[in-house]
């Protein structure tokens, strides 16, 4: 049955299966909600729109959406090494330079300045070896980014330089900006100025940002979840 239905229909069937609210999905695509009503629904969208719908959402199989063949989801980098949460092997330390610093979310811009290094912070350390390489520890507050991050759980961070910045699509970041410090995946914008702040908690709706409105970016590397 799949194979008879149109790529607007396999379009839908997509965000309505991933609880994408179709105001969000045009807001985003740039669409326009017409073309996904009446006659229109019959019409083949065009290879811009197409281009633009797989680059916004990376999990969708352009195999399935151009033919209705294979699954649905393809396997993503996410899906292959998933955001790594390290029940075990965490030592903490409270004091000297030894481990990963843990700081709060107030001290964010300090970390990404020369003046201020990371290290002059008097702040918990702990050695995770399986985040070695990270610039510092952050924890999470607020349910926006749920189900994947949860309040007190800490993320490690790697710095980004901005002056030549390149986003990993639909990756986790840690961003100090003009509305001060967010904990958000990045996607598309409607131009290359601009990038869309998305949370995993549905409840909370997408929004654009300027690269201008960016004083430091810092990638998620991974997930400790303590007990």
């Amino acid at each position: 049955m799949d194979k008879i239905i149109t790529i607007k229909e396999r379009i839908l069937t997509f965000i309505g299966s991933q609880g994408i609210k179709k105001v969000d999905f045009f807001k985003a695509t740039g669409i326009q909600a017409s073309n996904f009503k009446g006659i229109n629904l019959q019409s083949q969208p065009g290879g811009d729109m197409l281009v633009k719908i797989l680059s916004l959402y990376p999990t969708l199989s352009a195999d399935w959406l151009l033919t209705g063949r294979g699954p649905m989801l393809k396997a993503t980098d996410n899906e292959q090494q998933p955001q790594r949460e390290v029940p075990t092997k965490v030592a903490h330390h409270s004091d000297g330079r030894e481990g990963i610093p843990l700081l709060p979310l107030s001290a964010m811009a300090g970390t990404f300045t020369e003046d201020i290094p990371v290290m002059e912070y008097e702040c918990e350390r702990y050695v995770i070896p399986a985040f070695k390489g990270a610039d510092f520890l952050m924890q999470v507050k607020g349910n926006s980014m749920q189900p994947t991050y949860y309040s007190g759980d800490l993320i490690a961070c790697q710095r980004v330089p901005l002056d030549n910045i390149f986003f990993q699509w639909n990756k986790t970041y840690v961003l100090d900006t003009d509305q001060g410090p967010l904990i958000k995946r990045i996607r598309h914008g409607h131009d290359k100025q601009h990038v869309l702040i998305v949370s995993d908690n549905e409840d909370y709706e997408p929004f654009e940002l300027a690269l201008s409105q960016f004083h430091g970016v810092a990638i998620v590397k991974g997930l400790v979840r303590l007990e």
